[in-house]
């Protein structure tokens, strides 16, 4: 199986369906809906069967791939996964067809002709992340870093409420511009390693190569230097991810863009950064990652309490997710610079549990939302008694969202906790603060939305349909497998994270174990 170029696979089945889609005479767009679910499952059949052939316990990187693209540049066209990657990929192929079903619909009547673009542009930015995910050269994953940013765009921007006020364009532009600034900057740090590594010879953008070097002490970088580059790497995938204080583009994007492309940028495009972060920033720079540690875990701390802070005081629903997604990636950065594989691997899992968890409800408050017309809490109430399983879901991915035991979230953010607790203490009970105000924010807006009476308006809200429940229904599925036997996705992700600690010389703090009391003796 590892001799076919199965993740080459990956991102090619997207983009052909995306050219196909764009190409199709007018007369067969009706088409282009099923066309484009077709061509996302083909891929979450290939990341099964990826996974299913993966094994935990042998080489590093599998299922490698390795082509000249540009000698002269020392750039290869070169793909693997280890744990961490396959993870975030059987992530991306589950969402995928999910997503296109969930916005069956968001090329609504009045574009009826740009249906055949929106599920084109979705189908590429799977392309461009499952090649990031995937890239084992360094400027080939700069390369989709950055070019994933233009379908994002102009899903933003083309598709999604009203563009009332030039809202939609605005909040378009500002994503745009913060993730471009970040990759201009990144650009400049990979010229700047590309050039460091010319002292041992020929220049290379290999990114396994770089690793083993800067390991076995033959590539030694200034550690000026290093310190620079790492900031470089580090504030765009900060932006992309996003840590406080780069957020702030996300929730107006997330509010002005469809639920389903919401959750496609939030559930995944986004952890490009943080999957960034725990492959490029810790194992190129492990001395300046050491450095700076101190620093990003205040920032994460940050960003959880003030996401959950914000949170609570959002009026709308849409706009109170985005704020969710700010804490939860705190978290997600902080097991990450724990430096414990605990934390490593929680963070791994919380990437995974985040998606599926914002996806079921950001997906369902998008439904209500698509049968009332309006994003603000206020004017709901009493929902449940007209649709309650419409309730029952919302309520179940919310409870989710605060990790409530027995659904997957818990387990990955007791992991980071206690992974950063064994180092840092401080930072780590500071981050229990946002496990009450998730609480506060969670239950507060299921009771203001659900119970009560029914509000003036909402007495002919239907239930979720058979399409809507056929993309809910797995979601709600899989957090509750992973929050009881999560051991099957941590069996892949521990391999990679305990070598991930190993490059860097990186070993978990030794238990503190009290002296026995030798009085009497």
């Amino acid at each position: 199986m590892s001799d076919f170029p199965w993740l080459t696979l990956l991102w090619a089945v997207p983009v052909l369906g995306a050219v196909l889609i764009l190409t199709l005479p007018p007369r067969l767009r009706p088409h282009v809906k099923w066309l484009a679910l077709a061509a996302s499952l083909v891929v979450l059949a290939i990341a099964i069967g990826l996974a299913i052939g993966f094994d935990p316990g042998g080489d590093q990187y599998q299922f490698v791939e390795s082509r000249s693209w540009i000698p002269a540049f020392g750039t290869e066209y070169a793909l693997g996964v280890d744990g961490i990657a396959l993870a975030l990929v059987v992530l991306t192929a589950v969402l995928l067809p999910l997503l296109l079903i969930a916005g069956w619909n968001d090329a609504d009547e009045d574009r009826r002709r740009a249906t055949h673009r929106y599920v084109a542009l979705m189908l590429l930015v799977e392309a461009m992340v499952m090649i990031s995910f995937t890239a084992l050269d360094i400027l080939l994953f700069y390369i989709f870093f950055e070019a994933m940013l233009i379908p994002m765009y102009f899903l933003i921007a083309g598709f999604g409420g009203p563009a009332e006020a030039g809202l939609r364009s605005r909040a378009a532009v500002k994503f745009l511009l913060y993730n471009l600034a970040g990759g201009l900057i990144m650009l400049a740090a990979v010229i700047g390693l590309y050039v460091a590594t010319t002292d041992t010879g020929s220049g290379t953008f290999d990114f396994r190569e770089i690793v083993a070097a800067i390991s076995s002490g033959s590539l030694d970088i200034d550690p000026t230097v290093a310190k620079a580059l790492f900031l470089g790497f580090m504030f765009a995938f900060a932006v992309k991810a996003p840590l406080w204080p780069l957020h702030t583009w996300l929730p107006d994007a997330a509010v002005q863009a469809t639920p389903a492309s919401a959750v496609l940028m939030m559930a995944v495009v986004d952890k490009v950064g943080t999957f960034a972060m725990l492959r490029y920033c810790v194992q190129l720079f492990p001395d300046a990652t050491r450095y700076f540690t101190p620093l990003i875990i205040t920032l994460a701390v940050i960003g959880i309490v003030y996401g959950a802070i914000l949170a609570i005081g959002q009026t709308d629903m849409m706009r109170l997710i985005a704020y969710t997604s700010i804490s939860h990636f705190g978290f997600i950065i902080l097991g990450i610079f724990a430096l414990t594989s605990q934390g490593q691997a929680g963070s791994t899992l919380y990437m995974v549990n985040h998606g599926i968890a914002t996806a079921a409800l950001m997906l369902i408050a998008g439904f209500l939302i698509t049968r009332r017309g309006t994003r603000n809490i206020a004017d709901y109430g009493g929902v449940q008694k007209v649709a309650p399983i419409m309730a029952g879901t919302f309520l179940v991915a919310g409870l989710a969202t605060l990790s409530l035991p027995g659904l997957g979230p818990f387990v990955s953010e007791f992991l980071v906790l206690i992974g950063t607790f064994t180092r840092y203490p401080v930072a780590a009970v500071c981050a229990t603060i946002a496990l009450v105000l998730a609480a506060i924010y969670v239950l507060w807006m299921y009771q203001r939305i659900m119970t009560g009476p029914v509000t003036a308006g909402n007495e002919k809200i239907p239930d979720l349909k058979r399409r809507e429940l056929a993309v809910v229904t797995p979601l709600i599925a899989l957090l509750l497998v992973l929050g009881i036997y999560p051991k099957p996705v941590m069996d892949v992700i521990d391999p990679a994270v305990g070598h991930t600690l190993t490059v860097i010389d990186q070993r978990d703090p030794a238990p503190a174990v009290a002296e026995p009391d030798g009085g009497g003796r």
